[in-house]
């Protein structure tokens, strides 16, 4: 790698206010991009991964300027290490957030984008010729047959003919669109390409000519690559590292290699679960991930994975069983918002049952909604759940919300985890989840208990 990173993406954030009222006065703000960094070296593909929803696309757009960003800084082909002189109030002078129109126009001939939906990203007015050669004309090319020679020499090295020059976007299968839409990101010649989840609309053929071509394309052009997916899949195929987002946050970043043989952080190790096996024998196994998915707009508190992780610390007094543990985590946060339905309990047990819906039958059903078992494993939890369920079954919903936070807290809620850098030496687990996290007596890192099943 070289010393100087291609591009590199310092506390980039993008937020969209919320307003309301006939005035439209702001009252808070979703925090779709919230902090994120990484570099992308110069013939390198980095992946950007993550769950639809996490951020990832804004992102891009942000990096473009397709969206503008509210804060933070993008440096291309300047020194994002800290190593270049910035100007006298402190900002750099190839941040791309701060260019004019003029400065935009040229930073865009080094960058392309490649987006999910090649259908909806060219004009169908347009024959494919006069789309791929349209930055070639916005960027003062004025000899439409030296445009035309461009593009039909593209056309061949996607796997098209030349001839195709001449045809209109419906005339095209989705994977064909894509191989154009290549063509037109490299018709600059630029020297990164971010591609927005080229291959999740293609079938499983296709996705895999397609990144085959990807793959010749960054030798042949001597490309850098940022590929934004959600399939981890696809990051293991073509990727040299990773970097795993989650909630508007970059959690874990470092080589495909480490990441995917040694993943520190819960939700990558949830995400690398879900990765198929083509083995007909081997178990389905995944870890599934429960609780409620946050909002942008308002964010958990402490690590934002908290509210689903599957790894989430209980207090130093408790040591239940952690699917247990992360039922009575989710009661919480389910009484917590008034969502607990008791009439519609009682109507599905009555519909089960000509007998009458005793209290006790409700709460049963209750526990087991949350996969509580009939008894927890700690007097004090219990005795916690059973008054906190008396409330609920009598309608007492903000006293039973107050019973369950009293006692069901987790450290995850009040520590936010440093991102999680392999080969930098921030490769500690994510906050208390260390690998000799149980010692002999039980207690986990910082005295806190873990259940000895994590």
């Amino acid at each position: 790698m070289s010393e100087e990173p291609l591009m590199s993406v310092r506390d980039l954030e993008k937020h969209y206010p919320i307003t309301e009222g006939l005035f439209r006065r702001q009252v808070g703000v979703t925090r779709a991009v919230d902090g994120i960094s990484f570099e992308v070296e110069r013939g390198e593909t980095l992946g950007l991964v993550g769950e639809s929803g996490c951020g990832k696309s804004t992102a891009a757009s942000s990096i473009v300027r397709l969206e503008e960003p509210t804060g933070g800084e993008v440096i291309f082909n300047g020194n994002g290490r800290g190593g270049a002189t910035r100007n006298a109030d402190g900002t750099h002078p190839n941040d791309v957030t701060r260019f004019d129109d003029r400065e935009l126009e040229a930073f865009r001939r080094g960058v392309q984008m490649v987006f999910q939906d090649p259908s909806s990203s060219f004009d169908p007015r347009m024959t494919i010729g006069d789309a791929i050669a349209e930055p070639l004309r916005v960027q003062g090319m004025d000899d439409r047959d030296r445009r035309r020679a461009i593009v039909e020499d593209l056309l061949d090295r996607v796997g098209l003919s030349a001839s195709d020059a001449d045809r209109y976007p419906h005339e095209f299968s989705g994977g064909q669109k894509q191989r154009i839409a290549l063509a037109r990101a490299l018709v600059l010649n630029p020297d990164l390409v971010i591609a927005d989840e080229p291959v999740s609309a293609l079938d499983v053929s296709i996705k895999a000519e397609i990144l085959g071509l990807l793959d010749e394309l960054q030798s042949a052009f001597d490309l850098s690559l940022l590929l934004i997916s959600h399939d981890m899949s696809v990051i293991r195929e073509v990727c040299d590292r990773v970097a795993v987002m989650y909630l508007g946050e970059i959690v874990e970043i470092g080589p495909v290699s480490r990441v995917f043989s040694d993943p520190k952080h819960p939700y990558t190790e949830a995400l690398l679960s879900s990765i198929p096996t083509p083995d007909p024998r081997a178990s389905p196994g995944g870890i599934e991930l429960e609780g409620t998915v946050p909002s942008p707009s308002d964010p958990p508190s402490g690590c934002r994975f908290h509210t689903r992780c599957h790894r989430v610390i209980q207090p130093a007094e408790l040591d239940i069983d952690q699917s247990a543990w992360r039922g009575l985590l989710n009661l919480r946060a389910t009484a917590e918002s008034g969502a607990v339905d008791v009439a519609g309990i009682r109507e599905r047990l009555a519909a089960d049952s000509e007998t009458d819906v005793t209290d006790a039958a409700v709460k049963a059903r209750i526990r087991a909604d949350f996969d509580i078992p009939s008894e927890v494993a700690s007097e004090t939890a219990e005795r916690t759940l059973s008054r906190g369920l008396d409330q609920i079954v009598n309608g007492e919903f903000e006293a039973a919300a107050d019973t369950f936070s009293e006692a069901f807290t987790t450290p995850c809620e009040e520590t936010a985890p440093e991102r999680i850098e392999h080969g930098s030496g921030h490769e500690s687990a994510c906050l208390l989840h260390e690998p000799d996290r149980t010692s002999d007596d039980g207690e986990g890192a910082g005295g806190r208990r873990v259940s000895a099943d994590e």
